[in-house]
């Protein structure tokens, strides 16, 4: 059998002693861009795969990020895991999954058990958009989805305003005059938030107020009754969520009334199971999730190495058109 190349080899065929080789692939210590480059051909040509264990020890350093969420479904965080696994796999790092399941004694049990193995940061994230207070542990952490209460913690969340009224300017851009809006609980902030941005868009075409209730389809179902009582001739209904209007497309159908011929729908979250199934497949808002995980994983590594961010970094929404809206092609 081939021997296992080792560091000692790489750096011969480098030209290099063995310290500066380790330094070279583990991107540390002062050495120029030549010479990283020339150890990294030496590893590569001799197929030489670092020990993870001796790499730890001599950086002081684990290698292992911890994201830590209470969206025990994983709705909202298994897009953001693999965004944030998208930028710290590239580093070789590991990505260890804590479900708090919005428990804040299990909370305080993984951050213990995550101080002392010594990861290198974490990301905190959830199902709700609501800031939430910060951890208190000696760790570099980014908060994904809903900022800390500190600002001078390093958050990334998504602009839920612009969203909204991305949506609000598409359905005014297709000639719809009178819209109202379904969402969920009045208390959460990404349904207060989204109901506001949707009335103020639309101004004197937006028709009653908007209708707060619960993130379900029953309830998009039961809100699509209401609003045909109140407002017979409106001719878009604007929804908090994709469940929420894929119950209002399902009542429309029942009731005789067409989409979006008679009365154009839309969701929010873009979430695959919902906008796919639905009848006709829904026009939703993008949270770009994956892409909220990269940023905050990318944030992680700056704070890891030295160079932390703060504040709240604020991410846009992308509207993506179906025929909910559009109609059939």
């Amino acid at each position: 059998m081939k021997q296992q190349a080792r560091i000692v080899d790489v750096a011969a065929l480098a030209g290099v002693s063995a310290g500066t080789a380790s330094k070279a692939l583990n991107n540390t210590g002062q050495l120029s861009p030549a010479t990283r480059e020339r150890v990294r051909r030496a590893a590569e040509q001799l197929g030489f795969t670092p020990d993870s264990r001796g790499r730890a020890l001599s950086s002081g350093r684990t290698y292992t990020v911890a994201l830590l969420t209470t969206d025990s479904s994983g709705r909202f965080n298994i897009p953001i895991t693999r965004g944030v696994e998208d930028v710290l796999s590239a580093g070789e790092l590991a990505t260890i999954l804590c479900d708090t399941r919005d428990d804040p004694l299990r909370e305080q049990h993984y951050l213990r058990s995550l101080v002392a193995r010594r990861v290198d940061g974490i990301v905190v994230t959830g199902r709700r958009t609501e800031p939430r207070p910060p951890i208190d542990v000696p760790l570099p952490v980014v908060y994904a989805l809903a900022a800390s209460t500190d600002p001078s913690d390093a958050s990334v969340i998504v602009d839920d305003t612009g969203g909204a009224t991305s949506v609000v300017t598409h359905l005014l851009g297709i000639g719809r005059e009178r819209i109202a809006h379904v969402t969920g609980p009045a208390n959460h902030r990404s349904a207060a938030e989204r109901a506001r941005a949707v009335a103020a868009a639309a101004g004197a075409a937006f028709v009653g107020e908007p209708l707060f209730g619960e993130w379900s389809e029953r309830w998009g179902r039961q809100a699509a009754d209401l609003l045909l009582r109140a407002q017979p001739d409106l001719d878009a209904i604007t929804c908090g969520s994709d469940q929420l209007a894929r119950g209002v497309c399902d009542r429309l159908r029942e009731v005789g009334k067409a989409v979006p011929v008679d009365i154009a729908v839309t969701g929010y979250d873009n979430w695959p199971v919902m906008v796919e199934a639905s009848r006709p497949p829904l026009t939703s808002v993008d949270l770009q999730l994956e892409e909220l995980g990269r940023r905050a994983a990318g944030l992680l590594l700056d704070a890891i190495a030295g160079d932390p961010r703060h504040g709240v970094l604020e991410l846009p929404a992308r509207l993506v058109a179906r025929e909910s809206t559009l109609g059939m092609s």
